[in-house]
């Protein structure tokens, strides 16, 4: 009588496959979370946009870097410009009609990066910081 089974190095094979298999499927997943912690964040700075056009309108000019707080709410007296500002943002603005917004993302081959470095700055720098200005 012959038995039916699978030889060590089919099974080896079919390990070998799986582990392969594993592998690819982590690394898209980790991926998928940096995509999306970096639309987050852009998600956030642009909300914050939003909000410093909203004091503009009522003040005629953007805060200074130092009127601005680095976390929690972003109100002056009664009005709520943003519930919780982001929590990684660099804020840059001397008042007036001018300010810049920097974050930095995980994703290197974002192809907003280049955008709004251009748009922002003389040249892009090569980093990953996301821009947001108001020239």
């Amino acid at each position: 009588m012959k038995h039916k089974a699978f030889t060590l190095i089919e099974l080896l094979v079919v390990i070998s496959i799986i582990g392969i298999l594993a592998t690819l499927i982590i690394n898209n997943l980790n991926d998928a979370r940096t995509r999306a912690r970096d639309s987050k964040r852009k998600s956030e700075v642009t909300q914050l946009k939003t909000g410093l056009r909203l004091y503009y309108n009522d003040n005629q000019s953007f805060p200074l870097a130092a009127d601005l707080p680095a976390s929690g709410e972003f109100a002056v007296g009664d009005t709520i410009y943003m519930q919780q500002l982001p929590e990684e943002f660099t804020y840059t603005s001397t008042g007036g009609d001018t300010y810049s917004l920097k974050t930095t993302l995980e994703n290197a081959s974002d192809p907003d990066l280049i955008k709004t470095q251009t748009a922002c700055l003389p040249a892009p720098d090569g980093t990953l910081d996301y821009y947001i200005c108001e020239n």
